[in-house]
């Protein structure tokens, strides 16, 4: 199921980040692994849509995000 967010923060020295949900909830952190478009760094409040696993015990995490064009 694919979910929406915008960008919260992108550490580029890290590869890591935090994607608030659009239908409100924790934001949930992702990895440049999991950007479909790596080439791209994100920015603070971009429109990604993504899907959740679960890590670390069942904590959710952002993964497979592409960039939603306006």
């Amino acid at each position: 199921m694919t979910h929406f967010g915008k960008i919260k923060s992108y550490d580029t020295s890290k590869g890591r980040g935090m994607i608030a949900p659009e239908k409100g909830g924790e934001t949930l952190e992702f990895v440049k692994a999991d950007l479909q478009q790596e080439a791209k760094e994100p920015k603070q409040g971009e429109r990604f849509g993504y899907e959740t696993r679960q890590v670390d015990g069942g904590k959710p995490q952002a993964t497979k995000l592409v960039l939603q064009q306006a």
